[in-house]
């Protein structure tokens, strides 16, 4: 079996964030498999007791509508079928991370077994951004606190050094000892 190159970049752009989940086109990995979108989708339901519902998914009108808006989905590939050139006749589906591991049971093809090998570790790697993310998330936000508490403090400084350098209000009462035969009403 040869050794298929495809590049994490060009997987990469085929993972999109949709339901708060990271999903490939059935387009995108028909492409990759290079095997037709209607081909891919016809072993899917001929297996769809192996495609729950956080493995697969179909966009409903909305989804499919902002993923076309943001050239995703291309204009050729989109038309329903009103469209005389036999375009999708129905919503695209999508595949998360553990949908796209179960297509290669399906697709029975080295092709396909190579593809999913490196959709997987572009999945693994993502993971490993987005944890890192989320530790420098955590300590911007330790040292924006530390650095809030010091503003407080550094406020509170200025504030008591304002203070003393203010003329004071209060009526001054005379330096020293008062004897005890001078009154303290003259």
């Amino acid at each position: 079996m040869k050794q298929l190159m495809i590049s994490q970049e060009i997987i990469e752009k085929k993972i999109f964030l949709i339901r708060g989940q990271k999903v490939m086109l059935d387009s995108d990995l028909a492409k990759l498999y290079k095997v037709s979108t209607k081909r891919l989708n016809e072993q899917v339901r001929r297996n769809l007791k192996r495609f729950p519902l956080d493995f697969m998914f179909q966009l409903n009108d909305e989804e499919y509508k902002i993923l076309k808006s943001q050239n995703v989905i291309s204009s050729l590939r989109s038309q329903f079928a009103t469209s005389k050139r036999g375009g999708r006749r129905y919503l695209p589906y999508v595949f998360t991370e553990q949908g796209v591991a179960m297509l290669s049971s399906v697709l029975h093809s080295d092709r396909a077994i190579q593809v999913n090998i490196a959709i997987m570790r572009v999945f693994v790697k993502l993971r490993e951004i987005l944890s890192t993310h989320k530790e420098l998330a955590h300590k911007l936000e330790q040292l924006e606190r530390k650095i809030e508490k010091h503003d407080t403090e550094i406020k509170t400084i200025f504030e008591a050094i304002r203070q003393l350098m203010s003329p004071s209000t209060k009526s001054k009462r005379p330096i020293g000892f008062l004897s005890s035969h001078t009154s303290r009403n003259s």
